[in-house]
């Protein structure tokens, strides 16, 4: 069972959350402050993701992100912000958070954000979802059995997408991290034609995806089963 450190100071949320999250099959430890957070935060740190709220009585999720990346750059953070205003998320994700989910949130969408958190930092050797397999080891891909041929960039792209299933991927964060730090450039023109090939091989009906998501003026998602 995965180990969560849910830092939050509203006392119906947290009973909210711990209830859930147990149904979830997760062990959940609290903490409403940012000097309790911190206290059960020792190093080698032993939970394997933490929650933390933006605003606490003695700070903010923020500190806590930062002192933490400070000793581990590995384990998954995640922000629940009250608001989604661009300026709390960008600042979230600048000191080293992973995701942030806006409140009112849905339980389901924040397991799942959990699920696809906790997957990115469990590096394996293969990476299956549903009738999808990816064996990282030998590059290989294929759908219930069947082999899919793939060039090396679409084979990245996809990985990238799969390992954060459920999360939107910026245009941008695809560009950057797939191509951008090699010296070769990729327009987005270049992308759409990687995206329309992805879908031509993976999807049963490509003019209607089910799978690989556009969300307009974003980027791509995939979706949590196939």
């Amino acid at each position: 069972m995965n180990k969560i450190l849910l830092v939050e100071d509203d006392s119906s949320l947290i009973d909210g959350l711990e209830y859930s999250l147990k149904k979830n099959d997760f062990l959940v430890t609290t903490a409403r402050t940012t000097a309790e957070a911190l206290a059960q935060l020792t190093f080698p740190i032993s939970f394997d993701l933490l929650i933390l709220d933006v605003t606490l009585p003695d700070g903010t999720g923020f500190s806590i992100c930062e002192k933490v990346r400070a000793k581990d750059s590995q384990i998954p953070i995640l922000f629940l912000t009250a608001s989604d205003e661009e300026v709390n998320v960008i600042r979230g994700l600048d000191c080293g958070g992973d995701d942030y989910v806006t409140k009112p949130f849905k339980i389901g969408e924040l397991c799942s954000r959990i699920h696809a958190l906790l997957r990115r930092s469990k590096p394996a050797s293969s990476l299956t979802f549903g009738s999808l397999s990816i064996d990282t080891a030998a590059n290989r891909v294929s759908v219930e059995g069947r082999s899919i041929d793939l060039t090396k960039a679409e084979y990245r792209l996809l990985c990238l997408l799969v390992r954060n299933t459920g999360i939107v991927v910026t245009r941008e964060r695809i560009l950057d991290e797939l191509w951008d730090h090699t010296g070769n450039f990729v327009d987005d023109n270049t992308l759409s034609v990687y995206i329309r090939r992805l879908r031509e091989k993976l999807e049963p009906d490509p003019a209607h995806p089910r799978y690989l998501i556009t969300v307009r003026g974003f980027g791509y998602k995939w979706n949590e089963q196939i």
